[in-house]
């Protein structure tokens, strides 16, 4: 089988991407550029042992994906426990909605956001009274 064991971010601007997925998130990182060969910043998203990957914020190699284009890649959803209170942080630290939050019935919330860097990504609080 083919598992997910690590995910990269694109971003235009290094630090103003680590200040947003460690605001918002918690994330801690490390400066793995010279393993790259480019800036390249390990993403350390919880405790070893938590349920979820890491990954990496790296400098991104073209141009920027224009608003409204269609997903050319992955989309990351986040686990968190408090859904609204998260949405508040996304937009206080520069974030968009691009999906408003909606109720995977018995399940969750869900909603996807546009990062500082034009990235989307989703965020997911499990709710089996979500309706």
């Amino acid at each position: 089988m083919g598992k997910v064991v690590h995910f990269e971010i694109h971003v235009d601007d290094m630090e103003r991407a680590k200040t947003f997925y460690g605001e918002v998130f918690g994330w801690k990182f490390e400066d793995w550029s010279s393993y790259a060969g480019m800036p390249y910043f390990g993403a350390v998203t919880g405790e070893a042992g938590e349920l979820g990957i890491n990954g990496a914020l790296m400098q991104r190699q073209g141009a920027s994906p224009a608003p409204g284009q269609a997903l050319n890649g992955y989309a990351c959803t986040i686990g968190v426990g408090d859904y609204d209170a998260t949405e508040a942080h996304i937009l206080h630290h520069g974030g968009k909605i691009a999906l408003p939050k909606y109720a995977l019935p018995g399940m969750a919330w869900q909603g996807y956001y546009i990062d500082t860097e034009g990235n989307l990504f989703g965020i997911h609080q499990p709710d089996k009274d979500a309706k």
